[in-house]
This record gives C-alpha cells, sequence and structure tokens, in this order.
C-alpha cells in the first residue's frame, strides 16, 4: 500500500478514481466513454450542473456570484486576475507569502500598479504576515490562503475595504469560507478537488465589467459567465473527477466535517515532529498549514536514509519542494489518519535507530 504525501497532483479519495476509471469506459451505461462524448451532450452539461451546484451548496455561494470552471491553472489566473479588475491607471494590493503570491504580483505588474502591502520574504516566507494596512484606493486585495512550498496557512481571512482576491488552490474545500467576504475565489484543482486540468472561480458579478481595456473573449470572466463555462471545450475528464470528489465530500459532511478531520490530522502530525529530537517544523506555530506540513531534519546527513526507510515503507511524496529541501507532508482531504500514522511510526522508529 501506498501513503500518498504528494504535493500535487495530490490524493484523490479511491472510489473517485475507482468511478473515474470506469467512466473511462463507458459513463453511466451509455456504451460511450466520457472522453468522447459531447461537452454539449446532455449527459456533460449534467456532470458540469452538478459539479457548479455542489460548489454552491458546499461552500454555500449567495446570490449574485458566480461559478466557472476553467482552464490554464491558477497559474493562469495570476494574470487574468488584473487583466479583468485593474484599470490600467489603477493600483493593486498583494500579500507576498511564498513563491506563488510572488508569482502572481508580477503577472499583475504587466496591468497596473502594485504594491506590496506585507512580506514575509526576509525569513524565507515562514510565517504570515499582520497588522498591515491595506490600501482603500486599490482596486482589490490579493491573498493566497495557503502556502504549500512553506507550511503557512492564513488561520483567519483578513476584513477588507476593498474587493478580497483569494488563491486558495492548496487547501480549498478544506475548511469553511464565508465567500461573501470575497470579491473573487480560484483554485486549481490538483490538490483538494480534482485532477490537474481545471481551475475553479468564483467571483462575485458586480465586481466584473469595470476596466477600461479590452480583453479577449477567453480571457473575460463575462464571457466565460455567458458562456457557462463552454465558451469553448471545457476539460471534461477534469470536470467529471472534481464533480465526483465534491460528490465524495458532500457525503463526508461537507466542508464542516472535512475540516474536523484536517484539524485533527494536522494536530497529531505537528505533535509528532515537535515530539521527535531528529526533526522541526519550519513554520512559525501560529502559522502553521493544516495541509502543508514542511519540517526539517536537525541533522541534514540522516535526510537520504530517512527519506529511503520511507520508500521502503510505502510512504511517497515527503520530499520537501527543491527550492527549500527537507520534507513537506502534504496531507490533503483525501489523505487518511491511518496513512499520517505510518509516517509518525516510520520517524519514530528511525529516531530510535539513529540515537
Amino acid at each position: 500500500m501506498k501513503h500518498n504525501f504528494g504535493a500535487g497532483p495530490g490524493i484523490l479519495p479511491q472510489e473517485v478514481l475507482k468511478q473515474a476509471a470506469e467512466a473511462v469506459i463507458d459513463l453511466n451505461g451509455i456504451g460511450l466513454s466520457l472522453l468522447e462524448i459531447s461537452h454539449r451532450s446532455k449527459e456533460f452539461e449534467a456532470v458540469l450542473d452538478e459539479a457548479v451546484s455542489l460548489v454552491k451548496e458546499l461552500f454555500s455561494v449567495p446570490e449574485g456570484y458566480s461559478v466557472l470552471f476553467l482552464q490554464g491553472g491558477a497559474s493562469t489566473q495570476f494574470a487574468l486576475v488584473p487583466y479583468n479588475l485593474l484599470p490600467s491607471t489603477g493600483k493593486a494590493a498583494y500579500l507576498e507569502t511564498g513563491v506563488w503570491a510572488n508569482k502572481a504580483l508580477k503577472e499583475a505588474k504587466y496591468f497596473g500598479e502594485v504594491e506590496i502591502v506585507a512580506t514575509s520574504k526576509e525569513s524565507n516566507f515562514t510565517y504570515i504576515p499582520k497588522n498591515y494596512t491595506i490600501p482603500a484606493d486599490a482596486a482589490y486585495f490579493h491573498i493566497t490562503s495557503n502556502n504549500t512550498i512553506y507550511g503557512t496557512q492564513l488561520q483567519e481571512f483578513p476584513k477588507s475595504p476593498i474587493p478580497l482576491v483569494c488563491d486558495m488552490s492548496s487547501d480549498i474545500f478544506s475548511r469553511k469560507v464565508n465567500v461573501a467576504d470575497f470579491g473573487l475565489i480560484y483554485a486549481g484543482a490538483q490538490k483538494n478537488m480534482g485532477p490537474a486540468g481545471v481551475t475553479l472561480v468564483i467571483v462575485k458579478d458586480d465586481i466584473l465589467g469595470k476596466v477600461d481595456r479590452k480583453i479577449p473573449s477567453m480571457f473575460n470572466y463575462q464571457t466565460q459567465i455567458e458562456g457557462g463555462s463552454m465558451y469553448n471545450t471545457p476539460p471534461c475528464f477534469a470536470i467529471y473527477v472534481s464533480m465526483l470528489t465534491l460528490r465524495w465530500l458532500k457525503g463526508k459532511g461537507g466542508v464542516a466535517a472535512i475540516e474536523q478531520e484536517n484539524i485533527t490530522k494536522a494536530r497529531v502530525l505537528y505533535d509528532a515532529i515537535d515530539a521527535n529530537p531528529l526533526f522541526k517544523a519550519v513554520a512559525a506555530p501560529e502559522d502553521r498549514s493544516n495541509m502543508n506540513v514542511c519540517f526539517v531534519m536537525e541533522n541534514p546527513e540522516l535526510e537520504k536514509p530517512f527519506l529511503k526507510l520511507c520508500d521502503e515503507r510505502g510512504i511517497v511524496g515527503i520530499k520537501g519542494h527543491r527550492s527549500v529541501g527537507g520534507f513537506r507532508a502534504s496531507i490533503y482531504n483525501a489523505l487518511p489518519l491511518s496513512s499520517i500514522l505510518v509516517l509518525i511510526d516510520v520517524m519514530n522508529e528511525f529516531a530510535e535507530s539513529n540515537k
């Protein structure tokens, strides 16, 4: 058995994988593969309608918001957000909390002025900045809710006087969120929602249509809303798997239930790291992520032997991001507590044999 701690594409529920595999051969007994039916067919329209409906239900999306399933990954949204929201003579505000936040603000600079409200770059992004002031004259304030590389997470979202835009790629549907506090939420699917290839966007309709530039159709949120996420052929398979995953989440009791599971899983793992003399968590305790647990060894020479033992025990994806090293246990919604307990046993065994 494999224990998948990969940061993304990450683990998906086994039942979802089985259902998706069946649909690749024959979707719901229609005699055709999901991969070969028209996206305009009633069969796929039912899939997309259910996916949108589940997003609205699980996140209690209020009236006045649109739900989109788009292509290009969250990285494309780094550009589409300012393209659609930042006037050419305006300013956008960004909170810099890691690599992806930095990439997002760099893209925004192509469209207008960018103000970095606060940053934790000087500490290699080991904490979330606090006590900053959001400029009221900016078009929007962009934040990244969870930082996969550094293992930090916003435990509370800021109250913003301007539209709040959030990249939730690595913790979407892992905890309760009040969508009404945001102007726009986007998330690549490949952590908690589905496979790579589709990106979820939840946007407040009344923040659109206010920029002074012409936006190409594919990059225009209003065009995508009018087309119902089908202005062009959508990523049908990725949407289908996302729909199945959202169904699975609803069956588990929804976001509130999975949030409690995630809190428990994270607490168990962090407690084990803190108690183990060989390992040390890197993120500030108050900003520790419940999705990506990053840690290092007090003696770096023991890293390779530990990774070898993990591999022998079926633990995969535990190596830290190449830019920071160490280890990263991504404990997304579909990862069971039992896998975390296996990792803890291996860590304790390794510590015992390396006293």
